[in-house]
């Protein structure tokens, strides 16, 4: 995917949260939000799947049984690729959601204070159970102490394998001391004996390039500091990732290089690095395993994607939105959603829970490719202005994709094009 296109300009942004802080929040009857009747809830998502929308409204009317006050609650699917675009504007143009599914947009809503906080709103709620959330999938939703975003999706990314096409390559691989070299050769092989890929990082695409953080954190790189303040893509570490990367593309052949697709899950690759979400795309096409990311220079490192729901302080009833969105989360509702996404709970988060409802994968894949790599997985790459670094490091990363790539060079040039806006 090309997040680039997630937002239409820092200007627009801008005005929309200038908005929020402005408008602050009112009911439709002007009898104040706690008190407020015929509350129309509206909540922004990006899946359109009829089963996860249909548990929702199945929530949803659970929900507005004991509220009567609450006359509807109405799930807006808006496409994933201008996701963030639409909701912006809708933020700007005054027609903001009452909650909203976010990703890497969170952070600026955050940082503009467009997000109502929710811990103690969570903590009261009778039965909620804080405590029961997993640090690691909080702290991107978190500031100073208060969540702003339930992560509903909390996904790792693990390594999917396609053992027919390993066979016929005669490659063995041992999942437990698995490396990126490893792959890598495994990967070349298969290319070479069948025509198929080695390994494909999904919707990377030679265009979403933090993706890659999937590979690179391996190799003990980050794409900026801890503050957020520094590129770090001239970094030892940074280098040897990217030099494993090109000399996949282009030496070995293990990685289709620019312009070439392979769909793993249509049986055209032997590996794909996907989160563990992705897995309800697995088919009895092929025998498949899915492991760990493999190990780097750095040792083995977890990664995960991430998604949160969140009330936007424009709301006109930001009390019946937090206390539904308490209602939506809570462990009863959230070992539901469970089904479709990776939950924050620990109380859930073990093999046999996860597989209870998971058609594809075992108890023992699960635990260890979601719940053993949690506790000490970093997300994504993500920073405030996602969109214009997104672009930048995409414009100044393009000159990687070619064979005689210098890789220093290119690597100091990304450093250029974001620095400026990191150092904002």
């Amino acid at each position: 995917m090309n997040r680039a296109r997630k937002l239409f300009g820092a200007v627009a942004l801008t005005t929309a949260l200038a908005l929020t802080a402005a408008c602050g929040a009112s009911s439709d009857d002007g009898s104040g939000a706690t008190n407020a009747t015929n509350v129309k809830l509206r909540m922004t998502v990006w899946t359109s799947n009829q089963d996860q929308l249909e548990l929702f409204d199945t929530i949803a009317a659970a929900y507005r049984a004991k509220h009567p006050e609450v006359s509807s609650i109405t799930f807006e699917s808006l496409p994933f690729e201008d996701y963030n675009t639409t909701l912006t504007t809708q933020i700007a143009g005054g027609n903001a959601p009452d909650m909203a599914w976010m990703g890497d947009l969170s952070r600026d809503l955050i940082a503009s204070d467009a997000l109502v906080g929710l811990t103690d709103k969570l903590k009261a709620t009778d039965g909620w159970q804080y405590d029961d959330l997993e640090a690691s999938a909080t702290k991107e939703f978190s500031r100073d102490g208060t969540l702003y975003a339930y992560p509903f999706s909390t996904s790792p990314f693990a390594l999917y394998v396609n053992t027919d096409l390993l066979a016929k390559a005669k490659q063995k691989i041992d999942p437990k001391t698995l490396t990126w070299d490893q792959v890598a050769a495994a990967g070349a092989a298969v290319h070479s004996t069948t025509g198929k890929a080695g390994f494909v990082v999904r919707d990377f695409d030679y265009k979403a390039w933090n993706t890659l953080a999937t590979v690179w954190t391996g190799f003990g790189a980050a794409a900026w500091s801890p503050d957020g303040k520094k590129c770090t893509f001239t970094s030892p570490e940074m280098e040897q990732a990217f030099t494993f990367l090109h000399d996949a593309a282009f030496k070995t052949e293990a990685m289709p290089g620019p312009g070439t697709t392979a769909d793993f899950f249509a049986g055209d690759a032997a590996f794909t690095v996907a989160q563990v979400s992705r897995s309800s795309l697995l088919t009895d096409k092929f025998k498949y395993a899915l492991y760990p990311l493999p190990a780097g220079p750095a040792g083995r490192q977890a990664v995960i994607g991430q998604a949160g729901v969140g009330v936007l302080a424009t709301s006109k009833h930001r009390d019946q939105a937090t206390d539904f969105l308490a209602y939506l989360t809570n462990p009863a509702n959230s070992e539901k959603l469970a089904l479709f996404f990776p939950p924050p709970r620990k109380s859930l988060l073990t093999g046999a829970k996860l597989a209870a409802d998971n058609k594809v994968l075992t108890a023992a894949q699960l635990q260890e490719a979601v719940v053993d790599q949690l506790p000490n997985a970093v997300t994504l790459p993500n920073h405030t202005s996602p969109a214009e670094i997104a672009q930048k490091g995409k414009t100044a990363l393009d000159a990687m994709w070619k064979a005689d790539a210098d890789i220093p060079a290119v690597l100091k040039s990304v450093c250029s094009a974001i620095e400026p806006i990191l150092a904002k």
